[in-house]
């Protein structure tokens, strides 16, 4: 278990498809250090790939004028990890449902599902210009053993 203080790790990124690998790799690296739990690395790096895609691709569609910031704190309670855009920004009550029979079978729409599903936590905020996604984590107590 780490220290009860807290580590941080910050990014920022141009709008590429480029850059979401780095974020991913970098999540997955501060994820591990910061000491959680394998399974759970898996699942958070996965709603980190999925916001980061969604800055890149539907927040600052590919603009290379447009930057994606990120930023990684974990402390003795929890991770959090912070994704934003510079975009028109984000209602997160206009995202369609990725499980409404009339979306079922659409190429895209289930990336906020998905995050909202491998996280504790997500939270929208409105910038000017963009929208930043906060996804938080509480550490799990360890089973006892038998």
């Amino acid at each position: 278990m780490p220290e009860p203080t807290t580590s941080r790790v910050s990014l920022t990124l141009s709008s590429t498809l480029e850059s979401v690998s780095a974020v991913e790799r970098a999540a997955e690296d501060f994820i591990e250090r910061v000491g959680f739990a394998p399974d759970l690395v898996h699942d958070i790096v996965i709603a980190v790939h999925e916001a980061v895609s969604n800055a890149v691709i539907h927040g600052n569609r590919y603009c290379p004028n447009k930057r994606v910031t990120v930023s990684f704190e974990a402390n003795s309670e929890c991770i959090i990890l912070r994704i934003a855009d510079q975009g028109e920004g984000l209602n997160p009550d206009d995202i369609p449902d990725p499980l409404a029979p009339e979306n079922l079978l659409r190429p895209t729409g289930r990336g906020i599902f998905l995050i909202r599903n491998f996280v504790d936590e997500v939270h929208f905020c409105k910038l000017n210009p963009g929208t930043e996604l906060t996804l938080v984590e509480y550490r799990r107590q360890a089973p006892p053993a038998d």
